[in-house]
């Protein structure tokens, strides 16, 4: 008689298998895949924890598990996140939105309340190109050089009833749209060349290299977005960018370099500098 896999009982030896494997959260990703997998929530695992698994549903979930052993994002496992309380399709096309991600929305809404042209450089998932035209009366322009991002930032566009306000296209940093914008925000690559093979598996083997990698030190899309901002933003307009650990002084000093004035560095909720912004007068 084959052995019977109810909810509990695969519960607990997920978490156990995913401890063993050095998953940073065992309990909640082995609850997170399932739940997903039921469609069900978390309390509905709680309701359900005698209930067994078809045949069909331990394939699935055998195969899933198998996955996040590897160290497969649990994001892309199951296809979407959530930012800004919003659901967003992800997909190894694109980087994850991470939360600290949300205080360069919140200096955005801050410094341009009313911004009515905006550019989004590097929008992968569109996840910031999508919060902005929600929040703000704008129209968005958001560019990528990957294809697959723009198909997937289009899907999440539409599902958020925004797509009409937003112009996707494929496009590099290094040569950004005349505008003129009244606001660049951009969450480009940062992280130094030498260093992404050292960083958790779940990015270095899984995340995009082109959304991660800033070059020998790190500071390559802000060279290019400093140096074009002059030109492309409007007068009174702000370019705010999300940065890595240990770079606001160099990227302050790009800005200032490059014209921008009125200068700030907005630590993240842990206390780490994460965005740095600048104005044209």
């Amino acid at each position: 008689m084959a052995e019977e896999w109810t909810v509990l009982k695969l519960l607990r030896w997920t978490e156990d298998f995913f401890r063993e494997k050095g998953i940073a959260e065992p309990r909640l990703d082995a609850q997170a895949l399932l739940a997903d997998l039921l469609a069900i929530d978390r309390v509905g695992l709680y309701l359900n924890y005698d209930r067994p698994l078809t045949p069909a549903e331990l394939a699935d979930f055998r195969h899933r598990v198998g996955r996040r052993g590897q160290r497969e994002p649990l994001q892309y496992i199951i296809g979407r996140t959530e930012f800004w309380s919003l659901e967003f399709k992800v997909a190894p096309a694109v980087l994850i939105p991470r939360a600290d991600t949300e205080v360069l929305v919140e200096e955005a809404l801050r410094r341009c309340p009313s911004a009515a042209r905006i550019l989004d450089v590097g929008t992968g998932s569109g996840a910031l190109a999508i919060v902005l035209a929600r929040e703000l009366p704008a129209a968005v322009t958001a560019i990528d050089l990957s294809a697959a991002a723009l198909a997937l930032a289009a899907e999440n566009a539409a599902a958020h009833a925004v797509a009409e306000r937003i112009a996707f296209l494929p496009g590099d940093l290094a040569q950004l749209p005349a505008g003129p914008f009244d606001l660049i925000v951009a969450n480009p690559p940062y992280i130094p060349s030498g260093d992404i093979a050292g960083l958790m598996a779940e990015v270095s083997a899984f995340e995009p290299r082109l959304a991660l990698d800033g070059g020998p030190d790190g500071l390559a899309a802000y060279r290019h977005l400093a140096r074009q901002a002059p030109h492309c933003l409007a007068a009174g307009g702000w370019l705010l960018v999300e940065i890595g650990v240990g770079q606001s002084e160099a990227v302050r000093e790009l800005f200032l370099h490059n014209g921008l004035s009125e200068i700030f560095i907005r630590e993240d909720y842990a206390g780490s500098p994460r965005v740095v912004g600048g104005c044209i007068k």
